[in-house]
């Protein structure tokens, strides 16, 4: 069986909701993220942070978890670091999705049996890439923030050797709160910030 790892990908978050301190709203944000990859099946967990994030990265890390310091916060960073780490597969996703449900990210590595990548829109920008290892070389330099499923899949030999997952929105902006569902369970860090 192949050797997966799900790794969030600590991002620069620049804004939080009114009267909360920033910081502590991209703990929670990443807190709850690590918390879900944490508990999945069949997979191992990580966080990958550049230099500058590793006291957040280890406050949040859950005990025994790797966490990758990468130059750049760029997929193909998480990648190379993850192949160096002898695994066969990696799921790369922005830790600023509180409540991910699991099933996205089963849905983001399911398409590695065929293709040799997949990736999940997040609004503007992506939610992660998931990516046979080594990564193609055709592969660009990814930015979760900026670069979007058109771009990756026209970078391929072929169209068909991306597969784009269902999507999910990231917490980028004042407007994405009101798209935060009560009735989904986990992201109880967030929720118990924003006030329960």
């Amino acid at each position: 069986m192949a050797r997966r790892v799900v790794v969030a990908l600590l991002g620069a978050t620049g804004w939080g909701p009114p009267g909360i301190d920033l910081a502590a709203w991209r703990a929670a944000l990443v807190e709850d993220v690590v918390d879900l990859i944490a508990t999945l099946n069949e997979v191992e967990p990580a966080i990958a942070a550049v230099p500058a994030d590793r006291v957040l990265a280890e406050a949040v890390a859950w005990p025994g978890m790797p966490i990758y310091e990468v130059p750049v916060r760029t997929v193909n960073a998480v990648l190379a670091a993850t192949t160096a780490a002898g695994y066969d597969q990696a799921a790369v996703i922005a830790a600023d999705a509180p409540d991910l449900p699991a099933l996205l990210l089963a849905k983001l590595l399911r398409p590695l049996t065929t293709r040799a990548v997949a990736v999940a829109p997040g609004g503007a920008g992506l939610l992660g890439v998931a990516a046979r290892l080594p990564a193609p070389d055709w592969l660009p330099e990814i930015d979760l923030d900026a670069a979007d499923a058109a771009t990756v899949r026209a970078a391929a030999p072929r169209a068909a050797d991306v597969a784009v997952t269902p999507s999910w929105r990231r917490l980028r902006g004042p407007a994405d709160l009101a798209t935060l569902d009560p009735a989904v369970e986990g992201w109880d860090v967030t929720r118990v910030l924003l006030g329960g």
